[in-house]
């Protein structure tokens, strides 16, 4: 007979718990540098700031560099005016000085057959800085009576709009019936964009009526830097390029004549081997 007795509750067996993990103590932050500090509160690093600073005195600079090489050009402007008025007073008694446009190479790119017989009648050719340079310039080309447009003058001119932004206005040109070069050229290159596969240039007077990037107006900035203040340079390239032709023909003559010396003095002395070999023999017979 088993007998359970029972037994008080402080000598029962106590049933054990499950171990649960022990929360660990967290650590202190570390401490954060300066710089750190800085950059997890979204502000630039001591290096950024002494870099920026060192950037806007830069730009600051170019800015008063720009202001003086200004003035300067300003002031070249003022002392040319005197020489290109003479200038364009010697120039209208050259007959077809102005023609000179085709002797550009990126301005010849832009002329057909047709432009070039309307630029005989261009006369004179003016580049007219504004006074406040930054605000742009005018070129004014004068024609005598010709049988493509009644104007007497054509100007493009390019200025700051009230924006700030570069923009450019023209005259209208009032072409004669049947003569717009501009309408010829479109109809030109629709032809011949059939057969080709390449277009012919457009005609050089389109450039009065293209409005479309006056801040990117290359034919306006080579006329203005380029052919207006070297016009002479322009005109004589088909003499100096005729010069030069002539020294490539005389360099050739002379390499001739000194290929034609050094061939008889070739021959001389075949013929004196010839003659050598021939007393040889003789004596041999003998």
């Amino acid at each position: 007979v088993v007998w359970f007795l029972d037994l008080p509750n402080s000598m029962a067996p106590k049933r054990q718990s499950p171990l649960l993990p022990q929360k660990k103590k967290p650590r202190p932050p570390r401490a954060l540098g300066p710089e750190e500090t800085s950059a997890s509160a979204g502000l630039p690093k001591k290096g950024e700031i002494e870099q920026q600073e060192q950037l806007n005195t830069l730009m600051k600079l170019n800015e008063q560099a720009s202001e003086e090489i200004l003035k300067v050009e300003q002031k070249y402007n003022k002392l040319c005016q005197p020489f290109f008025q003479k200038r364009s007073e010697l120039i209208t008694k050259i007959l077809n000085f102005w023609v000179t446009f085709v002797n550009h190479p990126q301005v010849s790119a832009l002329l057909g057959e047709e432009d070039e017989e309307a630029l005989h009648y261009l006369t004179r050719v003016e580049v007219t800085e504004f006074e406040d340079i930054k605000s742009g310039y005018r070129t004014d080309f004068y024609f005598d009576e010709n049988p493509y447009f009644e104007n007497k003058v054509l100007s493009k001119e390019f200025h700051l709009n009230e924006s700030g932004g570069p923009s450019s206005k023209s005259t209208e040109i009032k072409w004669k019936p049947g003569k717009d070069l501009t309408k010829c050229s479109s109809q030109m290159q629709n032809k011949v964009s059939r057969k080709r596969q390449h277009e012919e240039p457009e005609s050089f007077f389109t450039w009065f009526t293209d409005h479309s990037d006056a801040g990117a107006d290359a034919l306006g900035e080579v006329i203005k830097d380029g052919i207006w203040p070297n016009s002479l340079q322009y005109y004589l390239v088909p003499d100096m390029d005729d010069e030069e032709g002539e020294d490539d023909d005389d360099e050739e003559e002379e390499g001739l004549e000194d290929i034609d010396e050094e061939g008889d003095e070739d021959e001389g002395d075949e013929d004196d081997d010839e003659g050598e070999e021939g007393e040889e023999d003789e004596g041999e017979d003998d």
